[in-house]
């Protein structure tokens, strides 16, 4: 085994477990922590800065998930990847053998020193870590693929001893507010759902929603018009007259999606 530290960077939304995470991590003597993040964001910034050898990446994060992480950086900064999920085994079988490897949560320290010797005999050996993009490309289709729910039609709130059943086609938002989702309609309705915002865009048509900034949602159909603001920021306005701004990131998105013929 080389006597050279694995580099590893850890990225995960969750502050308790990706602390756990990078507790387990420091209890290995030949691994060096060299970054940790709280969003995809900033996975990509640590990974593009530090060069790891291995990055561990949470599967649900906002505005950029672990995916996104993998897809958006070059082949050259493409460290090794590993997944952190919290779904069944089972689920993610579709890409075990393709990605490095995959951990359940809570992370169970002999699988995480599985997933290090795993990533140390393939630095060892010199594989050519770029051509994991390819393949682990290939492995998310068929994850998703094994895992689709069915997008959402309607979205049950409760009010005191009701519950509301709110078409998804007459949501126009929906901004995160710590542990809340304050759901606005077409006809500026307002209703409030405990739950996590990363995990209900999960449940919606992309085709219908598209992310503005870290804590919000919107329809696609009902931004009217988009303001350019200072330091390559957006305001989108939707028909029911909110206001919402749209992060630098997002902007891009945007562009690509909305602002092009």
């Amino acid at each position: 085994m080389t006597s050279a530290r694995l580099r590893v960077v850890v990225a995960d939304d969750e502050r308790p477990a990706r602390s756990f995470l990078l507790a387990l991590l420091r209890s290995f003597d030949d691994v060096a922590i060299v970054g940790e993040a709280a969003s995809g964001k900033e996975a990509v910034a640590a990974i593009e800065k530090e060069r790891p050898d291995l990055a561990l990446l949470d599967w649900q994060m906002p505005e950029l998930d672990g995916i996104g992480v993998v897809r958006v950086l070059k082949k050259s900064d493409l460290p090794l990847i590993a997944f952190v999920t919290a779904y069944d085994e089972h689920a993610v079988r579709a890409f075990e053998v393709n990605a490095v490897d995959y951990l359940l949560k809570p992370v169970e320290k002999a699988r995480l020193r599985e997933t290090i010797n795993r990533a140390q005999e393939r630095v060892e050996h010199a594989e050519i870590i770029g051509e994991q993009a390819s393949h682990v490309g290939a492995a998310i289709d068929a994850y998703e693929a094994a895992t689709k729910l069915p997008f959402l039609e309607r979205i049950p709130v409760r009010h005191r001893e009701e519950v509301l059943i709110v078409p998804v086609q007459q949501i126009a938002s929906i901004v995160a507010d710590g542990e809340l989702l304050n759901i606005t309609t077409t006809k500026n309705e307002h209703h409030t759902i405990t739950y996590r915002l990363k995990d209900l865009e999960q449940r919606l048509d992309p085709a219908r929603f598209v992310r503005l900034a870290r804590g919000t949602l919107a329809s696609v159909d009902l931004i009217t018009k988009v303001n350019v603001m200072p330091g390559g920021t957006h305001l989108a306005v939707l028909s029911n007259g909110q206001r919402l701004p749209v992060s630098r990131l997002q902007s891009r998105i945007l562009r690509e999606r909305l602002l092009k013929l």
